[in-house]
């Protein structure tokens, strides 16, 4: 028994060995064939056995490229990637693909840079369709001839997808119904024909069992599948990057797609102008992707009503119309890349959790976003040209309350307004609430203002400041009258020496002291009195403005009788306004008798100041020094008046 295995063995290896030498004389004797294939040409009686015995040959993938040699291989191979198939070598390929029958686990079957005429095309799809291929996938192709009627056998096949992949066809004038009913009426799940400029596609003779049609980047044009019932079991349709304009084409397209769940018709021509056109979309229909088109604001009249995604990125709309839509059943929307200046909200949008509005032309997104939108969980807002004002410190505070739901803080939201905050972003920007609160601005301010008139108010009561305007006034008046006057009527020419102010309680000892001692005696001084020089028929204030004006000098007899005086006051005021208005030095102050600090009231200021500023003369007591007072005062007076009044002083002599 033990001899027998031994025996077995040794034949069983030197039957390997013989294989492998057999397949190293048939790949050298190949090196000029310029196409690759796996094949199976043993004979049937059970040395099948042997050479799936092989552990050099016993693969689960096999990749095959131009100037590749026979390959002896089993049943054992689940993937084939072949190219460069020509005229040429075809009738090999479809020898090769003929031994792999259904059961035979070759399920995946690829080729690339196909390069052959019709009938030598639709033979490769006859043979792969009753193989045990599941998945094709073929690209590059060029179809070299005439395209003419096929009469394709679509029974007992294995295949569930179809991909193609920039198909190239040279006959130019052909019957739609020769091409395309060949695919149309394909027995399959899934189908793709991409990036090969098709222009049409048919609607299959009878129930198709398509699930998944993907036509990306063709040519396709709004007159697809019009009125086709036989895409009932359709799930997916893709019509990425073609021809399609009209968005109620579309949904008219997908009305009798009763089971059509996922539409992709972005980057198309489409528009929607409304005018009233209803639009009939596929009850089933939950997503729909129609970004990078045309549509506009009308866009929200020609929706579906039970879309669960929506994507309207790079549109052209600029706001979501309030009232007109109501899709309830909406979760996600894109709104990205539009015109919008405000966050919409969600009244048409009640199951809303997911929006998307970056970069748009959104300024100052409202605040009360997640208030109208209590379902959203997540909002992303960013890139877009953000004015950092105090309206956006409302929305600034939204990040805090809602717990993370904007999507892309903080470094996709940043200030582009005003110029010298660009660049900063959203959450380093800070105003107070004083600044931003209008409620409190505005009461802060009131108060203030209040405040203001307040001490205001205080002031001109202390200060007499009313007193003061009142007089500025009239002083205002009386020297604009008297400029205009004639000459000798009043006018500004000096007449006396001096103008005396005084309480009328110290008039004795102006009337019995001063005024005897300054008009008697040598230059014959001139002094101006209230009682003698005032002009009847015009206003106290008027002749104390005119004898003023009219004196060269001004002498206010200081006592505390003076400070109680009105009229004292006045005089003072209308004296000093003239000390500054002409820049003279017109002012002589008499301290008759001694004034207590406290005595003068508070509107008296500029008395005050005058005191501590100028020069008096103070009252002697003793009568040894009145002789000195006397002079000085003459002196300080002491000018040749253009007009002396000869009468007054022959008078007091």
């Amino acid at each position: 028994m033990t001899q027998n295995r031994s025996f077995l063995r040794n034949f069983f290896l030197h039957k390997c060995l013989f294989a492998l030498t057999f397949w190293n004389h048939v790949s050298r004797s190949m090196e000029d064939e310029p196409f690759t294939s796996v094949s199976n040409n043993f004979p049937e009686d059970g040395s099948n056995q042997k050479i799936k015995s092989l552990p050099l040959l016993d693969t689960k993938s096999y990749q095959s490229k131009v100037n590749f040699d026979w390959v002896v291989i089993q049943n054992t191979t689940e993937s084939l990637s072949l190219s460069e198939i020509t005229n040429h070598n075809v009738k090999k390929l479809v020898a090769l693909l003929s031994n792999f029958r259904q059961g035979s686990r070759l399920q995946n079957l690829t080729l690339t840079n196909v390069s052959v005429d019709w009938n030598a095309l639709m033979e490769i799809f006859q043979t792969v369709w009753h193989s045990s291929i599941e998945y094709f996938n073929i690209s590059s192709v060029t179809q070299l001839s005439e395209i003419r009627r096929y009469h394709f056998d679509y029974s007992g096949t294995s295949m569930k997808a179809l991909t193609m992949k920039k198909i190239q066809l040279t006959d130019l004038y052909f019957s739609q119904d020769d091409l395309y009913r060949i695919f149309a009426d394909m027995n399959i799940a899934d189908m793709t024909i991409a990036d090969s400029e098709m222009i049409h596609m048919l609607c299959p003779s009878s129930k198709s069992p398509f699930r998944y049609l993907n036509f990306l980047k063709n040519d396709l044009t709004d007159f697809l599948f019009q009125n086709c019932d036989n895409l009932l079991q359709l799930e997916t349709l893709i019509l990425q990057k073609n021809k399609c304009e009209s968005l109620h084409k579309v949904s008219f397209m997908t009305s009798r797609m009763r089971s059509l769940q996922y539409l992709d018709i972005s980057n198309n021509l489409l528009r929607h102008d409304g005018a009233g056109v209803r639009c009939q979309w596929a009850e089933s229909l939950s997503e729909l992707d129609l970004s990078f088109n045309q549509l506009a604001d009308a866009v929200f009249e020609c929706l579906p009503v039970n879309v669960k995604r929506l994507s309207l990125q790079s549109n052209q709309i600029s706001t979501v119309p309030r009232g007109m839509v109501e899709l309830k059943s909406l979760e996600a929307l894109n709104l990205a890349s539009n015109r919008l200046a405000d966050l919409p909200g969600c009244g048409g949008f009640t199951s809303l959790q997911f929006l998307n509005v970056e970069m748009n032309s959104i300024l100052t997104p409202s605040a009360d976003f997640f208030q109208s939108c209590p379902r959203v969980r997540e909002l992303q807002a960013g890139h877009n040209p953000f004015k950092c004002s105090c309206e956006l410190q409302a929305f600034i505070g939204l990040e805090r309350q809602s717990g993370g739901k904007l999507s892309g803080w903080p470094a996709a939201y940043v200030c582009e307004y005003p110029e010298g905050l660009r660049g900063t972003e959203l959450k380093d920007f800070h105003l107070s609430q004083l600044a931003c609160n209008t409620t409190l601005l505005l009461v802060t301010a009131l108060l203030l203002t209040l405040v203001l008139v307040a001490v205001v108010a205080f002031l001109c009561i202390y200060l007499d400041v009313p007193w003061y305007v009142r007089m500025t006034w009239q002083w205002t008046q009386t020297k604009r009258r008297a400029w205009h006057s004639p000459p000798g009527d009043g006018g500004p020419v000096l007449q006396f020496h001096a103008f005396i102010s005084y309480s009328e309680r110290d008039s004795l000892w102006v009337k019995e002291e001063l005024i005897p001692s300054l008009e008697k005696g040598e230059g014959c001084i001139q002094l101006c009195q209230h009682e003698r020089d005032f002009i009847p028929g015009k206003s106290i204030v008027e002749n104390i403005i005119n004898c003023i004006e009219k004196s060269y000098k001004s002498i206010f007899v200081l006592s505390p009788n003076f400070v109680q005086s009105e009229w004292c006051h006045y005089e003072l005021y209308f004296a000093h306004h003239k000390l500054f208005s002409e820049n003279s030095n017109s002012l002589i102050l008499i301290l008759l008798e001694p004034i207590p600090p406290y005595l003068i009231p508070a509107r008296y200021h500029k008395l005050k100041a005058l005191m501590a500023k100028r020069t008096y003369l103070e009252w002697p007591k003793e009568r040894s020094k009145r002789a000195l007072f006397w002079a000085n005062l003459r002196a300080a007076i002491s000018i040749n008046l253009p007009k002396a009044d000869e009468n007054r002083c022959e008078e007091t002599d």
